[in-house]
């Protein structure tokens, strides 16, 4: 009785996954590249940056910025720091750009009465800001020159309230340095093709824009900064209730932001701990539902294989094929799971340039599938360890 459950549940979840992973690929395929010959810009742009022990990182985000072939005296940079601990705002007031402006969150907050700090620096940031157009990134990432006259000619086009944009991960050619970038590349691909249906599921505020204007509206925020993950997502989800048709994903290789892999797996962990721990907080049903198929689904699949170990390995019977049934099941479903998904990211790998890490994918499908599962739980139930703070 419990095998035949476990088969028509594994089944039946297989299939509606299969149906989420096609909606993704046709709705990718259906987004147009943005281009435009918009060549006088007069928008005011303000670059939000938090950043937390970022010395490694900030000079090369810096240099990216000032090389931007957007107009001086119409974008400026506000990094604010976030009670760093290393050489971050030493590095930050020794440089010599005027646009570039430094904020210390210490001067404004109480660290210890604080749990979403990078949501109070961005709100600070905004608030001593002077642009029109908001444009977040973070301090670890990298964009060509580009980027700011394309985000800008895509506002000044259309004046969409807030624009979803590429990010693509960059790590070691190692297990993890490849897991992560295969793993991202395929989050990326569902934001483009959830947000290009008006089904606001994912961002990423590695590279988002919005405007000022909208984020006062809204309450910036307001109501959801009791948790520190979130100020990409949740503040969508806010626009969003107010504006359902409002944001948009802006698909141009121009724009793309690159951002670098963690190089350790307890922080690779406690960074997808931090994204999943905002799950519950999610007003769209429709979106819960989502990824609790998702996350049953890769559930289903370890129990299909534990069990089927159990009567394959540990009971003995005469009908090896009745005791092997559930393992054979298991191996054909993660077969499935994972051919559907590399249908889907094929196209997704091309945009981002990275089609040949695509050989990989098969290999660690085992890993993703217990990696969501541990993921998930563990940033429900409990705190994690994010740039050296214990945080919920």
């Amino acid at each position: 009785m419990i095998v035949s459950l476990i088969v028509i549940v594994s089944i039946l979840l297989t299939f509606f996954y299969c149906l989420l992973i096609l909606f993704y690929k046709i709705s990718w395929g259906g987004i147009q590249t943005f281009t435009s010959e918009k060549t006088i810009n007069h928008t005011k742009v303000s670059i939000i940056v938090a950043a937390r022990n970022e010395e490694k990182n900030i000079v090369r985000l810096m240099e990216c910025v000032t090389k931007q072939n957007y107009p001086r005296h119409l974008w400026e940079m506000i990094i604010i720091d976030d009670h760093s601990t290393d050489q971050t705002a030493v590095l930050i007031e020794n440089q010599k750009e005027e646009n570039i402006k430094l904020i210390s969150l210490r001067n404004h907050l109480d660290e210890r009465l604080v749990n979403s700090f990078k949501k109070k620096a961005i709100a600070f940031g905004i608030e001593a800001c002077s642009g029109e157009l908001i444009v977040a990134t973070d301090a670890d990432c990298q964009m060509n020159e580009n980027w700011l006259t394309t985000i800008v000619n895509c506002y000044e086009t259309f004046h969409h309230k807030m624009m979803v944009m590429p990010v693509v991960m960059s790590g070691k050619n190692n297990f993890l340095g490849n897991f992560q970038v295969l793993d991202f590349m395929s989050l990326q691909g569902i934001t483009g093709a959830a947000v290009n249906n008006n089904f606001h599921g994912m961002c990423n505020g590695a590279n988002l824009a919005y405007s000022k204007k909208v984020f006062e509206e809204v309450g910036g925020f307001e109501g959801i900064d009791q948790i520190a993950s979130g100020d990409d997502m949740l503040l969508m989800h806010k626009i969003a209730q107010k504006y359902p048709d409002g944001i948009f994903y802006l698909k141009s290789k121009d724009v793309i932001v690159t951002t670098t892999a963690e190089e350790e797996g307890r922080n690779f962990l406690n960074q997808r701990i931090r994204w999943a721990s905002k799950a519950n907080r999610y007003k769209d049903k429709k979106l819960f539902g989502v990824l609790l198929m998702v996350y049953l689904f890769n559930a289903v699949l370890i129990i299909c294989f534990l069990v089927g170990l159990y009567f394959s390995f540990i009971k003995n019977s005469l009908f090896p094929f009745k005791n092997n049934r559930l393992l054979i099941l298991a191996i054909g479903l993660v077969s499935v799971k994972t051919w559907v998904e590399l249908f889907f990211l094929w196209p997704v790998a091309d945009f981002f340039g990275k089609k040949k890490k695509l050989w990989y994918f098969p290999m660690l499908q085992p890993f993703h599938i217990v990696y969501i599962v541990m993921a998930g739980c563990l940033g429900q139930i409990g705190t994690y360890q994010w740039k050296g703070r214990k945080v919920k």
